[in-house]
């Protein structure tokens, strides 16, 4: 028998007095005979019998009121000590039933030792186990966030306690897995299921399937998908469901819309968000008249289209830039919610047409009676400082207000932004006091344009200290923190600082991008210090940080300045040889450096080949050209190439 530990608790007294009255059962009903003298229903039932010998035969609680009993909202310890008190009566045996329910309050309880000792109990009492015992602990043990320990389980339902497990364990095991995000798992166990011979139904595929989506395996998935008809399974609509959300999110559209086509074939039926997930994805495709043609189709197939569908299809009108066909799609529709409208404002926003989202926001929202949100007036803020009115920003920011919105931090991040860009930095530090007396902190976004701005027009040192005041406001530094101070301090020639800062960077965990290895280098090289700017270079490319053209030709200028042009020749080469098309800049600044060392007649071969590679000259080229045959006193050439120019229309 378990040996409990003895626990006190406020209702242990009246249990232990229910098991050692013996006259106390679950059916005690007081009464009182002619006499006066109480008796029990089981002694007025039992008065023809010797009822001295029938109570002492008699077990006082049975399986069944002990079962009953502990579904009682009962702590823990008040329960096992009531088990272990009615274990001890003359002639009892705990059912099965009773272990069940007090495995079910211990899994509820996240008692997983006690779970394992009371299996080991009921398996040393020759007890024939239920596969619905074990079934019930491993979604314990996923309610618990422990998934790995519901595989455990599994393998010991048939090594330790000899039962073999049907699929309905193992969906209880992959149910677990998924949804305790464990994707990667679930593919063996579905594996292993199959090789003990233990057939897979349609719920059994459909978790496999989701667990391949969401570790990205999809060709996996759909290879899963086609074998389900070898193991007798018919896919359902949740099983194409998942594989079409699946697909959509990896822009792999044309197969969804394969397999929308192939659920109707197969007599499933898709919901309105199978249908949204492929608008979705032509919406980002910009396949937008397909988009509004499978609209169409839902409505012809008896579908609704929810608020959702013509969000997304609004959303995605938007982005191609047809903002007027999303208005035209808006009055069509009896009551837009407020998503829609701000959708469609936003739209407006973006394309630069203020006024016409402001129309909008009066008319159309105002006047349909819509609440308008924090969300609404944000995008307006967004437009109002996007064409440099930043005096009716800060006034619609007064109107939120009045209209009994309060700004959020996007909001105010919006109006710091538009003020840094506009160079207007006191009126960002206005914004920024302003919050603080509201109790709100910038965040990283903001911190960045006003450290940004400060950089760009030689605030370093004021920058500094906002940097160091990031973290004491709850808030992390990025890249573009880093990038933006680095640039600062390389503009006003401090090289160290911002090599240091580069080390912090690091340091932090923060990876250095190409931006930042080309602001460092081109730092270097304005003051001519070309062994460093190399060393940062070969740093860059051991760092898995590939060259582009700003860095080439930045290279390539400054080693053609300090006359080093076969050199940059062959930067340049190697340029190309990387997979890097040049561009008119890169051309002009080798030509330039060329003729610069004299070198004119390689510049004009370098130039017909650059042509030949279908580049074509422009101004800049050729003037480089003129001044290196001036240069050389070819006066007669440059002439003649002036003169070319002059009447191919070049220059004025």
């Amino acid at each position: 028998m378990l040996k409990i530990p003895k626990l006190w608790h406020p209702g242990t007294r009246k249990f232990q007095s229910l098991i050692k009255k013996p006259h106390l059962s679950a059916g005690y009903v007081k009464g009182s005979d002619d006499n006066g003298s109480e008796e029990n229903e089981w002694e007025r039932l039992l008065k023809p019998f010797d009822l001295n010998e029938l109570q002492k035969s008699l077990v006082q609680i049975t399986p069944i009121q002990l079962s009953k009993l502990l579904e009682l909202p009962l702590d823990v310890p008040t329960s096992l000590e009531v088990f272990e008190m009615v274990g001890a009566q003359r002639g009892y045996r705990h059912s099965f039933d009773v272990y069940c329910v007090l495995i079910d309050k211990l899994g509820a309880a996240g008692e997983f030792k006690a779970i394992d000792r009371f299996l080991m109990q009921i398996k040393d009492e020759g007890m024939v186990f239920r596969e619905s015992l074990f079934i019930m602990i491993m979604k314990h043990y996923g309610r618990a966030g422990l998934p790995g320990q519901a595989t455990r389980l599994l393998l010991d339902m048939r090594g330790f306690y000899s039962f073999e497990p049907t699929f309905k364990s193992y969906n209880a095991v992959l149910d677990v897995l998924v949804a305790g995000n464990c994707p990667k798992v679930a593919p063996n166990v579905f594996y292993d299921m199959l090789s003990r011979g233990v057939s897979p139904n349609v719920y059994t595929f459909g978790l496999v399937l989701k667990a391949f989506c969401m570790v990205n395996e999809v060709d996996s998935a759909c290879s899963l998908l086609r074998d389900m008809t070898k193991h007798g399974c018919v896919p359902n609509s949740v099983v194409y469901q998942t594989l079409i959300h699946a697909l959509c999110r990896i822009e792999r559209v044309n197969e969804a819309l394969r397999l929308l086509e192939e659920m109707f074939l197969m007599g499933c039926t898709p919901d309105v968000q199978t249908f949204n997930d492929v608008i979705h994805g032509l919406c980002k495709a910009k396949r937008m008249p397909e988009a509004a043609k499978l609209v169409d189709r839902m409505l012809l197939w008896g579908f609704t289209p929810d608020e959702i569908t013509y969000g997304v299809l609004m959303n995605g009108l938007c982005r191609a830039g047809q903002v007027d066909e999303a208005r035209a799609l808006l009055d069509k529709l009896p009551s837009p919610n407020a998503v829609l409208f701000n959708t469609l404002i936003n739209g407006y926003v973006t394309s630069g047409r203020f006024d016409e989202a402001k129309a909008v926001y009066r008319d159309s929202m105002l006047g349909n009676g819509c609440d308008v949100d924090v969300y609404t007036f944000n995008i307006l803020i967004r437009g109002l400082c996007k064409k440099g009115s930043l005096a009716s920003a800060r006034e619609l920011v007064s109107e939120m207000e009045t209209k009994g919105c309060k700004p959020n931090v996007i909001t105010y991040t919006i109006l710091v932004d538009g003020l840094c860009k506009e160079g207007q930095l006191q009126e960002a530090s206005d914004v920024l006091n302003e919050m603080s007396y509201k109790g709100l902190s910038l965040n990283i976004v903001g911190y960045n344009s006003l450290i940004s701005a400060l950089c760009k027009y030689g605030k370093v040192h004021e920058a500094l200290k906002l940097f160091r005041e990031i973290s004491s406001k709850g808030c992390k530094a990025d890249i573009y923190t880093f990038n933006s101070l680095i640039f600062g301090l390389c503009k006003v020639d401090r090289m160290e600082e911002a090599l240091g800062l580069y080390h912090d960077m690091l340091l932090e965990g923060v990876i250095a991008n190409t931006v930042t290895y080309n602001t460092l280098i081109h730092g270097y090289l304005t003051g001519g210090a070309i062994k460093e700017a190399l060393k940062l270079v070969n740093e860059m490319l051991s760092r898995g940080c590939p060259l582009n053209k700003i860095t080439y030709n930045g290279l390539v200028k400054a080693l053609c300045r300090a006359g080093l042009v076969e050199r940059a020749r062959g930067l340049f080469e190697e340029m190309m040889r990387t997979g890097l098309h040049p561009d008119s800049i890169s051309c002009n600044v080798l030509i330039n450096g060329l003729c610069s060392s004299g070198k004119v007649n390689e510049a004009l071969e370098f130039l017909r080949d650059m042509i030949h590679r279908g580049l074509m000259p422009d101004i800049v080229t050729y003037n480089s050209l003129i001044n290196g045959l001036c240069k050389m006193g070819h006066i007669w050439e440059a002439l003649n190439l002036f003169d070319r120019l002059q009447a191919e229309g070049r220059c004025d």
